[in-house]
């Protein structure tokens, strides 16, 4: 594995994870309008069209900024990588970890704000209420499996089969989970912001990324379950940016 120093400075990484989240919210709320226009009486159809856009979307994503900064975006990656990485040497360092945080919180607004402007849409509190206990549940079991599928690949497989891998399991999981999946702690605060198809209340936010912490955790504990040695994979997720030597872990 390369030593800490062979990393990208925490400015250029955490840049990427800014633009990153960025894109992705801009991505779901941009996407999220356009169905909503396109098909205003078609609630089924406007979610196949989110759902595509965003699955593509991050995909494309992962691919771009992986080799920069292991394309997070997403607080609960950025955390899970850090405690694996206090197991065994690697992972994203505690001093790295704010300023990933903060870039991916500030880079999901800018996103949502991003699309407003593009289909000129105010910015607006959102009145979208989501927080049942079903959809609470929906967001425990998004995230569990995007952690667990995200620290599960990152040792097995190649950049462009996990991109590919992620994007289509959040696609998925805007059906088979009843919160349409936000499974992103920066995507909920962003989307609190737009009164769009997207967004989410204020008081329905909370209780949501509490649920995603809880799925996080237990997505963690699941992989070390399975995948015992998978803290060998840690500073690897989403795109491996410190590529191990050993045949059986390179990817």
């Amino acid at each position: 594995m390369h030593t800490a120093s062979s990393r990208p400075p925490l400015a250029r990484r955490m840049l990427a994870e800014f633009i990153g989240t960025g894109m992705l919210v801009t991505v779901v709320v941009g996407s999220g309008i356009a169905a909503q226009r396109l098909s205003p009486n078609d609630v089924g159809l406007q979610l196949l069209e989110n759902s595509l856009a965003t699955a593509l979307g991050l995909a494309v994503l992962i691919l771009m900024l992986g080799p920069v900064s292991g394309a997070h975006l997403n607080p609960v990656v950025s955390l899970a990588d850090w405690v694996l990485g206090r197991r065994r040497a690697g992972g994203l360092p505690t001093t790295d970890l704010g300023g990933y945080l903060a870039a991916q919180l500030s880079g999901g607004v800018a996103g949502t704000l991003l699309a407003g402007v593009m289909f000129d849409v105010a910015p607006a509190f959102s009145t979208h209420q989501r927080a049942t206990p079903g959809q609470l549940i929906g967001e425990v079991v998004a995230t569990a499996g995007l952690v667990l599928l995200i620290f599960a690949l990152a040792r097995t497989s190649t950049p462009s089969v996990t991109a590919a891998a992620v994007g289509a399991y959040i696609g998925a999981a805007y059906w088979f989970t009843s919160s349409t999946s936000f499974a992103n702690p920066a995507v909920t605060v962003a989307r609190i912001f737009t009164d769009t198809f997207a967004g989410i209340a204020p008081a329905s936010a909370v209780p949501f990324i509490l649920a995603q912490l809880v799925g996080a955790s237990i997505g963690l504990g699941l992989l070390l379950v399975l995948q015992p040695t998978a803290t060998r994979a840690a500073g690897r997720a989403v795109i491996p940016t410190e590529p191990e030597t050993t045949p059986q872990e390179h990817s």
